[in-house]
C-alpha cells in the first residue's frame, strides 16, 4: 500500500451522507513515482477540512473515465509540528482565529502548542486579547478533530472495516460510540448493514443472546430473509418462530410475541389477523392498490375512428389482428390502466408496436412523452428494437442510487411521461412496483404487458398474477398461437406446459425442437456434441444459450460453464488468462453480469465478452483487471467487482428472464430434484426463438410440468383489490 502526505486544497465532490469524497491533494511527501505536485484522490472520509494536512494510504489507479487518481483505503490526520505549519493550521477555517492570534499562540508555546491546547487550555489565557469563550472553542474543535481518528480506531477494533467505520462516523459523528453502546442493531436499519455482521460484533462485545434489542433485530432479519426466499410479503407467527429456532432455540413463543408487539408499537411490523408484515411491504401493497385502482376507475374513453386507424396499420405492415388482439389495442388506448398477457407467439410484441404508433397518432404524443420500460437491460433493448423508441430498465428510469439503495425519482420528484408501457411485468416485485408507481405522474396511461405463466419475481410479491387473479382490472388474454409455419413446435409445447397437458409429441423430433433422452452422466458429453454440431451449422456462443435451474451438482451451471468454455473458447497462446480459485477467465469468454450497476450502465442479466485481461504487474491500478464489452459499453472489473460476474455459456433460468435466444439447450435431469417445476420449465422453453433442445429424462420433464411449486406465494395484493371494490 502506498501513501501520500499533503494538504487538501480543493473539493471536487462530497457526499455528506456517506462521506465519499473526490478532491485534490497537494503532495508534500510520497513513496509513489509522481512528477506532478498535486493528485486527484477518492475515498470515504469524515469531515475533511480544506488546507488541512493528511496522510492518505491506498493505490494509484488509472480510471477508464477519470484518469489518474489515488484510491484511498485509509487515512490519518497529519497534525503540524513546525512553527509555520502550526500558524497556518490554527489560522485555517477550522478555528475561529486569524493569522495574528495564531502567531501569538505559537510564539508563546512553540512546538508544544497543540499539546497545551488539548491538555491545558487554560494556559491560553496567557495570550493577550484571547477571551475564554474563544479558548474553549479552540480546545473543543481540536479535541473533536483528534477524536475522529480515535473513534474510527475503536470501531475497527470492534470488527468494522475502515470504510464502514468511516461511514458510521460520517453519520453519527461524536455520538457514534453512544449509538454503539445504546443499540448497535440500529445500524442495520439506519446504515443498511447486514444483520449477521452486526450480530457477530454485538455478541463479541458482550450483549446477551436474549437481549430484547437482539431479538427484535433478529425478528426483522428473519422476516426479511424468509419472505425474500419464499416470495411472500408476510409471515404467520408459527413460521417466524420456526425460522428463529433454526438460528437459536433459546427464544420461546412468549419472548417472540412480546418483542413482536414492541416492534408493532414502534411501527416496524404491521399485524393483521395472523399476518405479520414488515412495514415497507404492508405499505407497498396498499400504495400499489390505491394507485392502480385510481387509474382503473378513471372514465374510459371511446376514441372515434380507431378501427380505421388499426386497419391502416395492418395494411401498412401486412398483418391481420384477430378480435382479441384488436380489443387489446383499443383497450390500451381507451383505458388509463390495461393489462395484456399472453405466451410466446401470441402477438404481444406486434401489439405493443401498434399501441405506440396509435399513441403518437391519436394523442399527438412526442417520443419524450412515452416511457418504455422493462425490468432487465436485455428486455428493454428488445422493447426498443420493437418500437424504434428508446427503452430503459425501471431502475435506470427511476435513477436508482446503488449506494443508498434509493430511487431519486419518487412521489416528490416524478417523471413527466404521460404514456407508460412496461414489458415483462411477471418479473416485477412488490417494492420495485411501488417505486415505479411513485415515480410516475398520477393521471397517466399505464399498459402492463407480461406472461401470466412465467416465473414470478425473484424478490417478494407476484404482481402480475395478483392483478389478473383479482378479476377487477381490464385484462386481455392473448391465447391464439401465430406460428411462423406449420412445423413450429416451441409455442405449442409452451402452451401444453402451461395447461399441464403434455402430448406424446414432445418425444418426437421437430424442425425447431428435439428431446434427447440420456442419463445424468451423459448430459455434459451430449451437450458438448450438440454445441459442436451447432457451431458447424453457423451458430456461435452468442446465439446458443444453455439454461439450467441450479449452480451445483454434476450437471449444474458451474460444471456446464467449465465444459462449455473448452468448446466455445479453448486456451490459446494469444489469449490472456486469469485464474480465480477453480475458475479461469480468458479473453473472448462470454460473461454474465449478476447485479444492477447504474454507475457502470449495467443490468442484472446483461451478457458481454471479455476483450482484455490486465495483470496487476501491468495495470495502472496495480490490481488484476478484466475488461468486458457489453454491446459497446466497455467495463473494467477489479478484484472487488469480480463477485458480480461469472461465465455466461450456461446461465440460470431466472437470469434468462426478459431475454430470447435463437437456440436454447436445457438439461432435464433427476439430480435437479424439486428445482424442476412448471413455471421454471415454461420460462426456459419460452426463451427459445428458433431452436429448443431438451435432454435428459422424459419422466423428469413430465414430473416437472406437473409440479406447481412456487405458485402459492402468500401476498395480499389480490385480496386488497377485491376488498376495495366490495366496500
Amino acid at each position: 500500500m502506498n501513501y501520500i502526505k499533503g494538504t487538501y486544497i480543493k473539493n471536487i465532490y462530497n457526499n455528506k451522507e456517506n462521506g465519499y469524497t473526490v478532491g485534490i491533494m497537494k503532495i508534500k511527501e510520497t513513496d509513489l513515482d509522481i512528477i506532478e505536485s498535486t493528485v486527484y484522490f477518492t475515498g470515504t472520509f469524515y469531515d475533511l477540512k480544506i488546507k488541512s494536512n493528511y496522510t492518505l494510504y491506498g493505490e494509484l489507479i488509472n480510471h477508464q473515465k477519470y484518469g489518474i487518481q489515488f484510491n484511498v483505503s485509509n487515512y490519518e490526520i497529519l497534525l503540524p509540528s513546525k512553527k509555520e505549519e502550526l500558524i497556518e493550521f490554527l489560522s485555517s477555517d477550522l478555528f475561529p482565529i486569524g493569522v495574528k492570534t495564531a502567531t501569538r499562540i505559537v510564539d508563546r508555546f512553540d512546538n508544544d502548542t497543540l499539546n497545551v491546547i488539548l491538555d491545558n487550555p487554560e494556559s491560553l489565557q496567557l495570550v493577550p486579547k484571547l477571551p475564554k469563550s474563544r479558548i474553549d472553542k479552540i480546545h473543543n474543535i481540536l479535541v473533536n478533530y483528534q477524536n475522529t481518528s480515535q473513534i474510527v480506531m475503536d470501531l475497527t477494533a470492534l470488527g468494522f472495516s475502515t470504510q464502514k467505520s468511516l461511514s458510521i462516523v460520517n453519520k453519527y459523528k461524536t455520538k457514534t460510540m453512544d449509538l454503539i453502546t445504546d443499540n448497535i442493531y440500529k445500524l442495520i436499519d439506519e446504515m443498511d448493514f447486514n444483520f449477521k455482521d452486526i450480530d457477530a460484533i454485538a455478541l463479541n462485545t458482550g450483549i446477551d443472546e436474549l437481549d430484547d434489542r437482539r431479538i427484535q433485530a433478529l425478528i426483522i432479519y428473519v422476516i426479511n430473509d424468509t419472505t425474500f426466499n419464499t416470495g411472500n410479503t408476510y409471515m404467520e407467527f408459527d413460521e417466524i418462530l420456526n425460522a428463529i429456532n433454526e438460528i437459536t432455540k433459546k427464544i420461546d413463543s412468549e419472548m417472540l410475541e412480546y418483542n413482536i408487539i414492541k416492534l408493532n408499537e414502534i411501527g416496524k411490523i404491521i399485524i393483521e389477523e395472523n399476518k405479520y408484515y414488515l412495514k415497507e411491504f404492508y405499505n407497498a401493497e396498499h400504495y400499489i392498490v390505491d394507485k392502480l385502482c385510481f387509474l382503473n376507475d378513471l372514465e374510459r374513453s371511446n376514441y372515434p375512428n380507431i378501427d380505421n386507424k388499426i386497419k391502416k396499420i395492418e395494411e401498412e405492415n401486412n398483418i391481420k389482428y384477430d378480435d382479441i388482439q384488436t380489443y387489446a389495442i383499443k383497450t390500451a388506448i381507451n383505458n388509463n390502466l390495461t393489462i395484456i398477457t399472453g405466451g410466446p407467439g401470441t402477438g404481444k410484441t406486434t401489439i405493443i408496436n401498434t399501441i405506440v404508433t396509435l399513441i403518437k397518432d391519436i394523442f399527438k404524443a412526442k417520443d419524450e412523452e412515452i416511457a418504455l420500460l422493462a425490468p432487465t437491460g436485455r428486455a428493454a433493448k428488445k422493447l426498443s428494437e420493437t418500437t424504434n423508441l428508446k427503452a430503459s430498465t425501471i431502475h435506470k428510469y427511476l435513477s436508482w442510487d446503488k449506494e443508498k439503495n434509493k430511487f431519486s425519482v419518487n412521489e416528490y420528484n416524478p417523471n413527466k411521461e404521460k404514456y407508460i408501457i412496461v414489458d415483462e411485468v411477471s418479473m416485477l416485485d412488490t417494492l420495485v412496483t411501488e417505486a415505479l408507481l411513485k415515480g410516475i405522474k398520477r393521471n397517466i396511461k399505464l399498459i402492463l404487458v407480461g406472461d401470466y405463466y412465467q416465473l414470478p419475481s425473484v424478490a417478494q410479491g407476484q404482481i402480475l398474477k395478483d392483478l389478473i387473479d383479482s378479476e377487477l382490472i381490464d385484462v386481455i388474454k392473448l391465447e391464439f398461437l401465430y406460428r411462423q409455419n406449420e412445423d413450429s413446435y416451441i409455442p405449442i409445447l409452451a402452451n401444453e406446459i402451461k395447461e399441464k397437458d403434455i402430448s406424446e409429441s414432445f418425444i418426437t423430433k421437430k424442425d425447431d425442437y428435439n428431446f434427447i433422452a440420456c442419463e445424468n452422466t451423459e448430459v455434459i458429453p451430449t451437450i458438448e456434441y450438440i454445441v459442436e454440431k451447432a457451431l458447424k451449422k453457423g451458430y456461435n456462443e452468442n446465439t446458443i444459450q444453455i439454461l439450467a435451474p441450479m449452480y451445483k451438482s454434476i450437471n449444474g451451471i458451474d460444471n456446464l460453464n467449465k465444459s462449455l468454455q473448452r468448446i466455445f473458447n479453448p486456451p490459446a497462446k494469444d489469449k490472456k488468462e486469469l485464474q480465480l480459485q477453480d475458475i479461469v477467465y480468458r479473453t473472448n469468454d462470454k460473461i454474465l453480469q449478476l447485479a444492477n450497476d447504474n454507475e457502470l450502465g449495467l443490468s442484472n442479466g446483461d451478457i458481454g465478452y471479455i476483450v482484455d485481461i490486465i495483470s496487476s504487474k501491468e495495470s495502472e491500478s496495480k490490481k488484476n483487471e478484466i475488461v468486458v464489452n457489453y454491446d459497446g459499453n466497455y467495463v473494467t472489473y477489479t478484484p472487488e467487482k469480480f463477485i458480480n460476474i461469472r461465465h455466461g455459456y450456461a446461465i440460470s433460468i431466472h437470469k434468462s428472464q426478459g431475454n430470447e435466444f435463437p437456440m436454447v439447450i436445457m438439461p432435464i435431469v433427476n439430480n435437479y430434484n424439486r428445482m424442476l417445476y412448471n413455471k421454471l420449465i415454461y420460462t426456459a422453453v419460452t426463451r427459445a426463438k428458433k431452436s429448443l433442445i431438451l435432454l435428459g429424462s422424459h419422466q423428469c420433464f413430465i414430473n416437472g410440468v406437473k409440479n406447481d411449486y412456487v405458485e402459492n406465494r402468500k401476498t395480499t395484493l389480490k385480496e386488497l383489490i377485491i376488498k376495495k371494490y366490495n366496500n
